[in-house]
């Protein structure tokens, strides 16, 4: 049998880590950081332990890398082109989108956040992506200003409050909320036309009283 290639061994090696943050980012959504285990992390990825720990040698690198996936994901938002009312347009889509698809990074984020002991974990990601939300909270603004709003700081951190409103109730409630007519309201608010294609394929629940979904036993 020949030897597998550079190629080969460099892919396997980028599966196994991507499996591994899979599996990681599942955990701690579930148990959330301190309760966490790498055992429970190895038993969901399927792989040894000893893998896990050459790739990240603790806990906190594995949050580390889910944390800066996750707001290099957030500072991406505005790499959109177009008008000013297709950028918000697109901005409040891609938010939106991530919110609903993506409910274990951000149930994973927020406990972080809430929980006192991990907190710093989260304000040291923050401050290494310092720079790039530093340019998001900019751009917005100059987005804003580019619309002709009076006050385009305001009109940043509105939209990043409503925003982050979404992503909380989205993580706590997941297929209970009323993503694509929160959308709808949201267009309406900021005056763009009415989207014609839905964001999300599943039919919006109804609005109505929302339930924290109950852990399985």
């Amino acid at each position: 049998m020949s030897p597998r290639s550079v190629e080969t061994n460099e892919e396997m090696r980028a599966q196994s880590r991507e499996r591994i943050l899979a599996a990681a980012l599942e955990v701690f959504a579930e148990k959330g950081y301190h309760e966490a285990t790498i055992s429970d992390i190895t038993a969901r990825a399927g792989v040894s332990r000893g893998l896990i720990t050459y790739y990240f040698p603790g806990k906190q690198r594995l949050v580390d890398e889910l944390l800066d996936r996750y707001l290099d994901g957030v500072a991406g938002v505005l790499d959109v082109t177009g008008t000013p009312d297709e950028r918000l347009a697109a901005i409040i889509d891609a938010i939106l989108h991530a919110a609903a698809t993506t409910v274990g990074v951000q149930r994973m984020a927020l406990s972080l956040v809430v929980n006192p002991a991990t907190h710093p974990l989260f304000a040291a990601a923050e401050a290494r992506k310092e720079e790039r939300l530093l340019s998001l909270e900019d751009g917005l603004r100059d987005l804003f200003a580019a619309r002709g709003a009076e006050d385009p700081a305001l009109e940043e951190v509105l939209l990043r409050s409503v925003l982050e409103g979404v992503i909380f109730k989205t993580a706590v409630y997941a297929d209970q909320y009323p993503t694509e007519r929160i959308r709808h309201r949201l267009y309406a608010m900021y005056g763009l036309p009415r989207p014609t294609t839905p964001l999300l394929h599943a039919d919006p629940p109804p609005v109505g009283r929302m339930r924290a979904s109950r852990p399985a036993d």
